[in-house]
């Protein structure tokens, strides 16, 4: 028989659509802008090109702008200035759209929810349920993801120039010039290749560790914004030192320019999108060629951002999704 004790943290009620899709868009606003110097730090870093000439510690923000699109709801009143994380300037009307991270969490709260209504197996397995919907989610979400990190990241390091006007709708245009509509989705199954594993190690130990302190620590409450968030940094930060192979290897491929020719090509005529079946190959390459220490290239920034970007992330999320909510001792419900 399960143990009321073990479960009373995460059977509360899930959050609404619309509690998950703001919350979801208030933590990835605010993460995103927090901590997007060290992922510039970390994309330079991993470039082909070396980290000084990719920009060095210049223009550190450049290609904020793809983030700041790719975070928050978008709507035709959507002004995409000053961006707070505390206010989303409500002025948002009806047609509002879903983008990553509030996709990513309106999708994950769904699954677990759903999930074990439709399989005894999950329904007996919390961890697989969060694995299952944790990658759906992150499926998802990289579809409106690989497009603003393509822009992202050749904004960052430069792939278009650098200076006046070479910012992030520069690399946007360029991109769509150079590579067409399918450009914006170039390296979309590496990506997946590396965000699914990444997904799937930090929210099941997310949502373990929250369980494990609940049941051991809080007498079955459930744990506040700032021990979630503590839990969401430990998660987080495993999980980005396990798969930083996985993120040297998709960063080369959402480099590659595909400007750049193959041997046969006529000219304008680019090099095609690698298969994700290329994904393997390509580390193995790169651990031949240039050593296990490449693979782990920009760890320790990736490591640091992603952790306690996950603190803040994941905190953020759980105070917006869960205000207003009481929260009392297991100790109260078996009264």
């Amino acid at each position: 028989m399960e143990d009321p004790h073990a479960s009373s943290a995460s059977s509360s009620k899930p959050p609404t659509f619309q509690r998950a899709l703001v919350s979801g868009a208030i933590s990835g606003v605010a993460v995103d802008f927090l901590f997007f110097p060290l992922d510039t730090i970390k994309t330079r870093i991993q470039s082909t090109k070396g980290f000084w000439h990719s920009g060095g510690f210049k223009g550190v923000y450049r290609g904020i702008g793809s983030v700041g699109m790719g975070s928050a709801p978008s709507g035709e009143s959507f002004t995409q200035v000053s961006l707070s994380p505390l206010d989303l300037h409500w002025t948002l009307r009806p047609r509002l759209t879903n983008t990553v991270a509030a996709i990513f969490f309106v999708s994950y709260e769904t699954f677990k929810a759903a999930l074990p209504r439709h399989s005894s197996f999950l329904a007996d397995s919390p961890s697989f349920t969060h694995v299952v919907a944790a990658s759906g989610a992150e499926f998802l979400s990289c579809l409106v993801r690989v497009p603003t990190e393509i822009i992202k990241s050749r904004t960052q390091t430069g792939a278009y120039g650098h200076g006046k006007g070479k910012g992030s709708i520069n690399s946007a245009l360029s991109t769509l010039r150079y590579d067409g509509p399918k450009g914006f989705f170039r390296g979309f199954g590496m990506t997946i290749a590396r965000d699914i594993p990444f997904t799937a190690i930090q929210f099941p130990l997310y949502e373990a560790l929250k369980s494990f302190l609940s049941r051991n620590y809080l007498d079955g409450r459930r744990p506040t914004p700032g021990e979630a968030a503590i839990c969401g940094s430990i998660a987080g930060g495993f999980a980005s030192a396990v798969t930083t192979p996985l993120d040297v290897v998709k960063t080369r491929v959402m480099l590659e320019a595909r400007t750049h020719m193959s041997p046969t090509a006529g000219p304008l005529e680019p090099v095609p999108s690698p298969s994700i079946l290329s994904f393997l190959p390509r580390l193995l390459g790169i651990l031949r060629n240039e050593g296990l220490g490449t693979l782990y290239s920009g760890w320790a920034p990736r490591t640091f951002a992603i952790s306690m970007g996950g603190a803040v992330f994941l905190g953020i999320y759980d105070f917006a999704s869960n205000f207003g909510k009481e929260n009392p001792p297991e100790s109260q419900h078996l009264k």
